[in-house]
């Protein structure tokens, strides 16, 4: 009798749990469609925006699960111009589980969400359309997700230019943490920049998400940027990290950091110099397009500030302008950079001013970069020994004083100041004055970055008189007829001189030719 009462309940409970799957199984099937429209409406609410889910499984066999594919999250025409194309929001697959007492708590609450292929493309600011303020949909249901895991995501910046390929941020990793639909969701996020290619890692917060404007979302936190491959950008080189500090916008982000490249150089020279930097910018998050205000820079012992813009240009890249100042530095720290050989060609001390501009293009910096700038160098020395032997002459015989004029004899210092353009690799001198002991120097000419050119015409004002820099007496004796010639507005002596060859080898001459181009001119002006 009780072993038939065990079988009796044995089958009962058998059945019961068969019935309760039949049933939950139906249950299941009925609300699967109702639940995928619920979350389709709750997204569309949130987003004031088109939502599609591709499919949706939900099971009860332990607790909640539900594993959605195909999702996407499109602006509205009111938001984003027509045709603007790709969905603001992607996702190829989502997952989370939560126990069935979840589904009777409002809010529900959810404790991670895992996303994998999440795809968010931000339009150009060309198509983004200021919405008019209007009431917030009532959403199906409310949901709390403590922590959304998302791998394999992407961010995409569309280009102004049809046709274009956009910007592609690729996410390794992005961790949100209590995200909800009124307030700061924080994250933790690694991305891989292309150029200059390096990681990324952030923490801060984000949100909460503007449907009218998604470039209006707030944004905050800081970042440490590591190993940034300068390679990847023509033309120059280095190993550069960053750290530092932003807060604002989206389409407006103020960043304060600094970064450190210990091994900085240009292909010019390909001499390695360490370049640090402290920075002030605001960056559109949108375009990339960033300006600097100010940036604190020491290269070498140099210390100089930049400010200026860095634009992106309709499908070339970036065109860069800045405006450079260097109080007072040392001119060998930017010829070490820029000129291949070495020892540099000269030391001393520097003040400048420039304007720089690097043209958009996929060609080497060297080839895109355009100078004007002012200078002035004072405590010049040559490194070369044969080019400050004929400075250290040509100031003992500029002063009158040839018999001293030997290898050796003396180490002047002389200083110079002026203005120059460069383009293509080359400088073009306007005007230098170069001046040292008993003698001035007015210049002109050009010089290549690669040493292969170097010419420089003008002239040379001395103190002395041509017969009185010269050590021979018979040699003085007979220039003497010829002092008058050259002796002009209060100098000693107005020589027309040339400087060829090339930087390692320069070759110093007088220019007569130039000399009497110059009294052909002069002779030709109307009294």
């Amino acid at each position: 009798m009780r072993m038939r009462s065990w079988k009796w309940l044995l089958g009962s409970v058998s059945m019961a749990a068969i019935v309760l799957a039949v049933a939950g199984g139906l249950m299941v099937r009925r609300a699967t469609p109702i639940l995928k429209q619920r979350l389709i409406a709750t997204l569309s609410a949130r987003f004031d925006s088109r939502v599609e889910l591709e499919s949706l499984q939900v099971s009860l066999l332990g607790g909640l699960e539900v594993r959605g594919r195909g999702l996407q999250i499109y602006p509205t025409d009111d938001v984003v111009a027509a045709g603007a194309g790709r969905p603001l929001i992607a996702i190829d697959e989502f997952y989370f589980q939560s126990g069935l007492k979840g589904l009777f708590v409002k809010p529900m609450r959810v404790d991670v969400v895992h996303v994998t292929g999440m795809t968010i493309s931000i339009p150009p600011r060309e198509m983004r359309l200021r919405q008019e303020a209007r009431p917030r949909q009532k959403e199906k249901m409310t949901i709390v997700v403590h922590e959304i895991a998302c791998d394999h995501s992407r961010l995409l910046i569309e280009p102004r230019m049809p046709g274009k390929a956009p910007k592609d941020f690729e996410l390794q990793e992005i961790v949100m943490n209590d995200v909800g639909p009124d307030a700061p969701w924080q994250y933790r996020a690694t991305l891989t920049n292309a150029v200059p290619r390096g990681d990324i890692h952030a923490e801060g917060t984000f949100g909460p998400w503007v449907n009218q404007d998604p470039g209006a979302s707030s944004v905050n936190g800081h970042y440490r940027f590591d190993h940034a491959d300068l390679n990847t950008i023509k033309g120059i080189g280095g190993m550069l990290s960053s750290v530092g500090e932003f807060s604002g916008e989206l389409n407006k982000i103020v960043v304060d950091g600094e970064t450190k490249t210990p091994d900085f150089s240009l292909d010019t020279a390909n001499h390695p110099v360490p370049l640090e930097t402290t920075f002030h910018a605001i960056v559109d998050g949108t375009t990339g397009d960033t300006y600097l205000e100010p940036v604190n820079a020491t290269l070498g012992s140099t210390r100089f500030t930049t400010t200026g813009t860095v634009i992106n240009i309709k499908g070339q890249g970036h065109a860069i302008d800045l405006d450079v100042q260097v109080p007072d530095g040392r001119v060998d720290d930017f010829l070490r950079l820029a000129v291949k050989s070495q020892p540099v060609v000269l030391t001393g001390r520097m003040e400048m001013k420039t304007k720089l501009h690097i043209r958009p293009g996929s060609e080497r910096v060297a080839e895109k970069i355009s100078m004007q700038s002012s200078f002035s160098l004072r405590a010049i020395h040559f490194n070369n020994p044969e080019f400050q032997d004929k400075v250290d002459e040509l100031s003992l015989r500029a002063q009158g004083e040839p018999k001293l004029a030997k290898p050796g004899a003396s180490d002047v210092e002389s200083h110079m100041a002026g203005w120059f353009t460069m383009d293509d690799g080359t400088m073009r001198f306007s005007r230098i004055a170069y001046s040292m002991p008993g003698a001035d120097v007015a210049l002109k000419g050009t010089y290549s970055l690669d040493g292969n050119q170097f010419e420089f015409f003008g002239d040379i004002r001395t103190n002395a008189k041509l017969s009185q820099m010269v050590t021979s007496r018979w040699k003085s004796w007979a220039l003497k007829p010829v002092d008058p010639f050259f002796h002009k507005d209060g100098a000693g002596a107005e020589i027309p001189v040339k400087i060829t060859g090339t930087r390692s080898a320069p070759k110093f001459g007088l220019d007569l030719h130039h000399k009497a181009e110059k009294a052909a001119a002069t002779a030709g002006e109307p009294r």
